[in-house]
Order: C-alpha cells, then structure tokens, then sequence
C-alpha cells in the first residue's frame, strides 16, 4: 500500500472515557504516520488526548460530567438534549479554533455532532469512529421508530426535533436530525464484530469493524496479582453509573473471603467506601477498594469480570477472554449484555436479581465451565483478525483526498 503525504486530520469528541479511550491509539497510529492531528475535546481529556501525539483544540462543553451523573435525567429526551445543546453552543468556538487550519479530513466520535457539520462547511470527507454497536438494515423500523415514536409526539420532543431541523437548516446541512445522528456515510467501528448485533445485516460499503485498537494504556497505571491469589475477579460498573452501594455490598457478601479468591472492587467518585461496612466490622481481606482502577491491566490477569457491560469493558473482556456477568445500568449495556450471553462468554443478571447469591453462582459456574473458555479463544482469534489499530489507520488514510 502506497503510504500518502502527511495530511492534516481533524479528531473531534467529548469529555467521556468511554468515547475518547476506544480511538486513542488510532490517531496515536496516525501521528506515528507523519500526519498532524488537531483533537478537539474539553479540557478534561487534553492531557490524555496530548500523549498520543495529538494537538488537543480545547473547548467549554456544557455536557453532564461523570461528577453529576444525575444531571443526564431519566427520560430519553433528557438524555438527547444535553448534545444538541452542546453542539450548538460548541460549533462557534470549534470553527473558530481551527479558522486558518481547516484539515483535510474530519474525524469524529459518534457524540461530537459539530464535527459534521464543520466537515460539511470545509468540504472534507467526514469518518465517523463508533466506540459503540451500529445501525443495521432495519435498525430505524426495529428499534428506533419504536423508541421514539412517543417521544415524536410528546410537545417536548416536537420543540427538540425542530430545532435541530433549524440547526442543521442554518448550516446547510442536508440531512434530517435523525439521520444525521444515526447515519455517517463512513464509519470504523472499533469494536469487534462479535458485539454488533444483527451484523450480518451491517452495510459493509458504510461501515467497517476494525475491532479493539487498545494499546497497552501504560499511562492508566499497572496492577499485580497479589501473591496466592488464586484466581482474581474485577467489578466495576464503569465510570458514569457508579452510585451503586447496595450492589457494592452484595458484591462483597458474594466473594468475601471465598477461598483463593482476590477481587479488585471499582465504586467510582460517589460512594463512600465506610458505605460497604456499614456495621464497621472491616471489608474482608481478600477485597481491595478503589475509586478508579487501570482496568485493561487488570483484565490481562483476571480470572472473572462483573460488569455493567459497557462498549469499552465488553470488548476488554473479550480481547482478554476473560468470562463475564453482566449487570447492565442504562443505555445500550443491555443489548451488549443479551449479546455477551448470546456468545456463550458471559451471564446476564438484571440489576434488581444481581444479588450476592446469583453473582456467587454465576462466576463459579462461568470459571469453571470449559466451553466458556474455548468459545472466549474463538472470538479472540477472530477479533486478531480483524485487524485493530494498524487497519483503522490504513483505512482512514484511504479516504484522504
């Protein structure tokens, strides 16, 4: 393959670990290559974004941060919302910081809508990078028109549609809001294939799954398997939905001193730890408490993986074949659940039923089943070949003009 000049290329994205881990090591890759990469993201991630090579083009985001989960609402229009009001607030300052440096392409997470629209207005290919499973033939008519059909006609969610047809309108954007958030006209998916539901109905011309480009995330820290520990197990429910302390107690009344056993328990920023022991006994000795853990080092020598079933920890699971119990918080963590269990690598256990008895049983018998471990071999192979970090760069390069 013919390797082309050194271009200029454009990452956009949002202050989420979720959205901004799964592509590190892509414009990492691409910096490696010669290219110049200005990154786009809030203050939060310039640092992380910096140590790839990148040039993080900071803004002011108006997103709810992991420090007030709550702001996020409960209904689905609460969670639409916050990002058109941030894309609209943020498009200004974003066209401004690259006025002069407009790029030669434009890539972009799912969530970061200016990125479109700038694209559009510079006249440059626009690559979607989805850290997420993504639309499929019929995916509008199966789960979206479902979804949002009350919400169509409620007056809240009639005021939000038009005034992202206004939006779009004003930029000369030719798309209706829908398919404009759910639509790219190119897209690597970096997550294998083996999580994307219905994937035999994915339009491959659109959509190219590329699987995990994960890198050794050396700068998250390292983790080592305390000495005799048998077998180890991680639970962490990611880092947005953590505010869980009566799972966190189920937790360690399931594997508490279990024999041979040494878990590595993640609470997140809002819960206290004393919450755990609430009769001051101390947490037994072979649990460790922390707010946030480097949770790729930690899967690369776990045995187990409680899991809220998250884009980003499904696929780590996976790459590490470690065997899972998911027990899903909000969002698309459901599906990849159902998905999880489906591939015969993982149990699903509903939040209200993930008590300590059913965690207990369910990690027992997921560790000690042999067809567990050989269908977690398989999908690691399978995810080896598609072609992670190396070909979500070769394929980007492609689409240069």
């Amino acid at each position: 393959m013919t390797t082309p000049r050194p271009a200029r290329i454009a990452m956009f994205s949002i202050a989420a670990a979720g959205h901004v881990h799964p592509s590190l090591e892509v414009i990492r890759e691409l910096v490696r290559r010669g290219h110049r990469v200005d990154y786009a993201i809030p203050e939060a991630f310039a640092e992380v974004v910096a140590d790839t090579g990148a040039e993080p083009r900071t803004y002011t985001s108006t997103l709810p941060t992991d420090d007030d989960p709550d702001a996020w609402g409960t209904e689905l229009i609460d969670n639409i919302e916050p990002f058109l009001d941030d894309a609209i607030q943020a498009l200004p300052q974003l066209a401004k910081a690259f006025e002069g440096n407009e790029p030669d392409l434009v890539l972009a997470d799912i969530a970061a809508y200016p990125a479109r629209v700038l694209a559009h207005r510079w006249g440059v290919p626009h690559v979607q990078l989805s850290p997420a499973m993504v639309a499929w033939q019929g995916y509008e008519e199966e789960v979206a028109g479902p979804m949002f059909a009350e919400l169509k006609r409620s007056p809240r969610g009639i005021a939000y549609y038009e005034r992202f047809e206004r939006w779009l309108a004003d930029h000369g954007v030719p798309l209706d809001p829908d398919r404009f958030t759910g639509r790219p006209d190119r897209c690597l998916v970096l997550i294998p294939r083996a999580l994307q539901p219905h994937a035999d109905r994915v339009d491959e011309d659109v959509y190219t799954f590329v699987g995990a480009c994960q890198g050794d995330r050396a700068h998250q820290g390292e983790w080592h398997r305390p000495a005799g520990a048998e077998k180890v197990l991680l639970v962490s429910l990611g880092s947005s939905f953590t505010k869980e302390p009566a799972f966190y107690r189920e937790c360690v009344a399931a594997f508490g001193d279990l024999p041979g056993w040494h878990v590595v328990l993640q609470i997140g920023k809002h819960v206290d730890p004393a919450e755990l022991d609430p009769r001051g006994h101390g947490l037994p000795a072979n649990i460790e408490v922390h707010s946030w853990v480097p949770q790729l080092a930690i899967l690369k020598q776990a045995d187990a993986f409680v899991t809220h079933a998250g884009a980003g920890g499904s696929q780590e699971g996976l790459a590490c074949g470690v065997p899972m119990v998911a027990v899903p918080q909000a969002a698309d963590q459901f599906g990849n659940a159902e998905t999880l269990q489906n591939l015969g690598v993982a149990r699903h256990l509903p939040k209200e039923k993930a008590d300590a008895a059913a965690l207990r049983a369910a990690v027992l018998e997921l560790v000690d089943d042999p067809a567990v471990a050989e269908r977690l071999r398989a999908i690691r192979e399978e995810m080896a070949a598609e072609g992670g970090t190396r070909r979500a760069a070769d394929l980007i390069e492609a689409e240069l003009p």
